[in-house]
């Protein structure tokens, strides 16, 4: 099979202008696959950064929750009835919700800002900045900032280098409330979410005008060293009443791809997207495979009389198809990977490649050339020669 490549090369290249158009067309749904995959995958990686940052190994949400841009609140006293349990180490409640953020250089430009509010007696959060300055959070109305926010809130982290704090207003249901922000920290932005503020929970409370206290959005649970997480989760499961759901972390990292995933347009869009790229690569190569077979039919009926079978005539093709494949991979990878950077800065969304996705990508411009081949080459069925000639 492999002494044919020369041949099959050859007569492929042999109408540049159609090579280059099947090329052309292979690397277009190359990158259509690429960039769903790619915005897909960052949605999801974005929307549990928080679930990844927490330092906890067992979560309790209500039933009623649906993803973290929509907690519902539940009773406290729940997480503190955990604590009978001999595997606990210590719990610590976690207040969810969006607040208005006030752009302290246009004072009458507000825009939607995530705030995260956490008990600073323990170190819940596995990001960069705030276990060095959760210690400012003792004081009433500061809150932290997260540097990776969209600009669209300000110049916060410039002017936090400068002066060495910022001052502005949230506004929580109609109610104004003046703010500083005391230190950086880094979580990033995601579909639902353009920036973030961390406070502790009675900053929470007082930015939040929250006069439910009692009721918290997430609970978390941090085991002692040497607990099994599967096993206290079933035993916690028979300890509560159903009015909490309760998840270890993977299960709750799940519980958010889930959503994304299933419960919204959004992963059904991008797989959409992928499925219509494959499509467009299929019918691009099929089109220049079968036309190129029409136009030498001639010299196919020719082999097939001198004793060729139907089958060397269809690995031909199929070399053919697999040239098409890797010579349009290669570019549309590379055109992908400029992408890819363009849109991470654009959207501040953790988009980037994967081994796992350019092997699937690879197999599946293979596949779909194969099948554009396979196609084609019905084609040579009617190459009789007694016809032809």
């Amino acid at each position: 099979m492999f002494k044919k490549l020369p041949t099959a090369w050859l007569q492929l290249r042999h109408q540049k202008i159609r090579l280059i158009v099947a090329l052309s067309g292979v690397i277009f749904a190359v990158v259509i696959i690429f960039m769903q995959l790619g915005i897909r995958d960052a949605l999801f990686d974005s929307g549990v950064r928080l679930h990844k940052a927490l330092k906890g190994d067992c979560f309790l949400i209500s039933p009623r929750s649906t993803a973290l841009p929509s907690m519902q609140s539940f009773p406290e006293r729940r997480l503190l009835q955990s604590l009978a349990l001999e595997e606990v180490d210590f719990v610590t409640p976690i207040y969810l919700d969006f607040t208005q953020w006030r752009n302290p250089r246009k004072k009458n430009y507000w825009r939607n800002i995530f705030l995260i509010g956490f008990d600073i007696s323990h170190q819940v959060f596995d990001l960069p900045g705030v276990d060095e300055n959760i210690d400012l959070l003792k004081f009433p109305d500061v809150v932290l900032f997260d540097s990776n926010s969209r600009k669209e809130f300000g110049s916060i982290v410039e002017t936090f280098h400068q002066q060495g704090s910022v001052i502005t207003e949230t506004s929580f249901r109609g109610a104004n409330r003046q703010i500083e922000v005391v230190g950086l920290f880094k979580l990033g932005t995601s579909f639902a979410s353009d920036g973030n503020l961390l406070t502790s929970h009675l900053n929470f409370l007082r930015i939040s005008q929250n006069s439910n206290t009692g009721f918290i959005d997430i609970g978390l649970i941090k085991l002692k060293p040497g607990s099994n997480v599967n096993e206290f989760t079933r035993k916690l499961k028979n300890y509560l009443p159903e009015d909490v759901k309760i998840l270890s972390k993977q299960e709750f990292i799940q519980f958010e791809k889930n959503y994304w995933q299933s419960s919204t347009a959004i992963g059904f869009i991008f797989n959409l997207g992928v499925g219509l790229g494959i499509i467009v690569g299929i019918v691009v190569v099929y089109q220049i495979l079968y036309t190129n077979v029409s136009e030498h039919l001639a010299e196919y009926a020719t082999l097939k009389a001198i004793g060729y079978r139907h089958r060397y005539l269809l690995s031909f093709v199929l070399q053919q198809a697999t040239f098409i494949a890797l010579l349009g991979y290669i570019p549309g990878f590379l055109f992908s990977m400029i992408q890819y950077e363009f849109t991470k800065k654009a959207t501040l969304l953790p988009i980037a490649m994967t081994l796992p996705r350019a092997i699937f990508v690879l197999v599946a411009t293979s596949l779909a050339c194969f099948i554009s081949g396979a196609i084609a080459v019905r084609k040579l069925k009617s190459a009789d020669p007694a016809d032809i000639f």
